[in-house]
């Protein structure tokens, strides 16, 4: 009897706030692997308007019709984070051409830390090919609408962020 491999890639990313962008391309690796990890990475030098345990708590809220996804924090380096997670390959979206280089060179630089482990590159739905968190955040900070970039729950806590800023 022959034993299937199971497929883990880690999806990590600053979530702040997660985007249906983000989702989109969580929905294409859905697709591609049999378990995938969403690793909110703590990055405290951006800024971030939610704590991790937050973005975290947003995140789960949105993986309901993913069984085979979990969310989780992690620090330090992502390709050390992706060996203890025992997975294989990490997933990253490409919006743009202008995420193409940064992309590019932390790929190289994660095979160079270890080459066992492979960087896939998703390019999501178009319709959100100018959306990206911090855009998403001004936006919200001056009172705009979000509604077509983030799920309702992100929504309401960006809102809520910034009526007590």
């Amino acid at each position: 009897m022959m034993m299937k491999l199971m497929r883990h890639c880690i999806y990590p990313g600053t979530f702040d706030p997660l985007t249906n962008g983000h989702l989109d391309v969580l929905d294409r690796a859905a697709k591609l692997f049999d378990r995938i990890t969403v690793a909110i990475a703590r990055n405290p030098g951006k800024g971030p308007v939610f704590s991790p345990e937050q973005r975290l708590e947003l995140v789960q809220a949105n993986l309901a019709k993913y069984p085979h996804v979990t969310a989780t924090i992690f620090d330090g380096l992502l390709v050390d984070f992706a060996i203890s997670q025992k997975a294989d390959a990490i997933i990253r979206g490409l919006r743009a051409l202008s995420d193409f280089e940064f992309e590019f060179n932390m790929a190289l630089m994660n095979r160079h830390l270890d080459p066992r482990i492979e960087t896939i590159f998703v390019m999501p739905n178009e319709q959100f090919s100018y959306t990206s968190s911090s855009l998403v955040k001004q936006v919200a900070k001056y009172g705009g609408n979000i509604n077509h970039f983030v799920p309702a729950n992100v929504g309401s806590a960006l809102t809520q962020a910034f009526k007590t800023t």
